[in-house]
């Protein structure tokens, strides 16, 4: 791993408090549309009250921030200590809207307690599926995610789902804008200035959207200034077979999906990701679960969306995103600062998005630059055949709904079906080890860089 001047790694450099700030609050604004859609679904699904929604939104929040602290600062062998920021997956959303109708709150978090503690309990045997991990898998997974994200991207930058005004030439001029903004400051700027090309990117499109009426700040004035999390908030959970079961299969699910993110935060940080830490990391989110049950909240993983912005800025500190940790838990008990940050219009977002989760498979396709295509064509058919599957749910989301209910979370994920495919092509390709990587080509040829 590189080092800084000061022989301190960049992933455990500490960094002054305003950059700290600065940085952790525009990976906050990155990843923050997603981490309330979540709650808002589920809340609408259980018919909950606007307050009682609040109160769910905040709940998230707060945990968000402790999923991330623990994550990346670590306790004892808990947490993958890299710039990895926590949010509610999206893999739990089906069975949980299932569960919300039909028993209500409390059957969604005792089967979210349980199914961490299950991760928790599952991550060192998991975490032996490490070597079948090699660059032809991990590059090909990590270019999936970026273009499985960049879907959102381009709905943001249209104005959001359901927005009635969706693809307006007033929200993709915003969105164009703010993507210019962050190109333009990249180019002119250097060091600290051009860390914060998001940040600075969204200001200006929060500013160019005013005068157009996109932007409202009524519901500041409506939102409460001090709000706390009380466990068990919806009553005492209620623990069902097979409420906990669906809620294991979403787990085994997003185990899959956070490997792929530790695996490429890793390799924009030059940290490798071994067995030890992978099992760090996957305990840290079942844990974090667990927690989430107690505390009113969702199964935890890693944010795509944030790897980008790790490789967008060049910031590789965790301490960064450990900030950004410490700003959700204030958000989470402050509600009238979170309503102020969810006032930034899904089209400024658009803009940032489509540059985040561009450099999310860009990041892919640089990791494949390891892998040997000339001497192992059998590698070409890896690639093409896991992103053309990986990308089948987001091209074509109803393309699997007449296969069984059970398989419905695995399906739907073109993450996992992507990563799945790649793992088995390359296990019955090359083997265990992956062979046909350059490093490895060297290595047996006595080559050194």
């Amino acid at each position: 791993m590189a080092n800084t001047n000061n022989g301190v790694a960049p992933v455990d450099e500490m960094l002054p408090a305003g950059k700290l700030f600065l940085y952790g609050l525009q990976h906050v604004l990155a990843m923050y549309a997603g981490a309330v859609a979540v709650p808002l679904i589920i809340a609408g699904a259980a018919k909950l009250t606007p307050a009682e929604t609040a109160f769910l939104i905040n709940a998230d929040l707060f945990t968000c921030g402790l999923a991330t602290l623990l994550q990346t600062l670590g306790i004892w062998k808990i947490g993958i200590k890299i710039p990895v920021i926590q949010g509610v997956t999206f893999a739990a959303v089906t069975p949980m809207v299932i569960m919300a109708q039909s028993g209500g709150m409390p059957l969604i978090f005792g089967s979210v307690i349980v199914a961490g503690l299950f991760t928790f309990l599952a991550a060192p045997f998991f975490s032996k599926l490490i070597r079948f991990f090699p660059p032809i898998v991990t590059g090909t997974i990590i270019t999936i995610i970026g273009v499985s994200l960049l879907p959102v991207g381009i709905n943001w930058a249209g104005g959001g789902l359901g927005n009635k005004n969706f693809g307006s030439m007033t929200f993709i001029f915003i969105s164009a804008i703010v993507l210019l903004s962050i190109l333009l400051i990249n180019k002119l700027f250097k060091g600290f200035v051009s860390h914060i090309a998001v940040l600075l990117g969204l200001i200006v499109g929060l500013i160019v959207a005013i005068p157009f009426g996109l932007v409202s700040f009524s519901e500041v004035a409506n939102a409460p200034w001090f709000g706390i999390t009380i466990p068990f908030h919806f009553g005492f959970p209620v623990f069902d077979l097979g409420a906990i079961i669906s809620m294991v299969l979403v787990m085994l699910v997003v185990m899959v999906e956070s490997t792929g993110d530790f695996l490429a935060i890793g390799e924009i940080v030059g940290k490798k990701i071994g067995q030890d830490e992978l099992t760090a990391g996957l305990r840290a989110d079942g844990l974090a679960t667990a927690l989430g049950g107690i505390l009113n909240a969702f199964p935890y993983t890693a944010f795509a969306q944030n790897v980008g912005l790790v490789g967008l800025t060049g910031v590789k500190s965790r301490f960064v995103v450990a900030t950004s940790g410490v700003i959700l838990v204030v958000l989470g008990l402050f509600p009238k600062m979170a309503t102020i940050i969810a006032s930034l219009p899904n089209a400024v977002l658009g803009g940032a998005g489509i540059a985040m989760f561009g450099i999310v498979a860009a990041s892919g396709i640089k990791a494949l630059a390891k892998v040997d295509f000339e001497n192992n064509p059998n590698n070409m058919f890896i690639v093409a055949i896991s992103v053309g599957i990986g990308l089948i749910p987001v091209l074509v989301p109803n393309f699997f709904q007449n296969f069984p209910a059970w398989s419905q979370t695995i399906m739907h994920s073109g993450i996992t079906l992507g990563s799945l495919t790649a793992i088995i092509l390359n296990a019955f390709f090359n083997g265990s080890k992956g062979a046909g990587d350059l490093e490895e080509l060297k290595a047996n040829a006595g080559i050194r860089e």
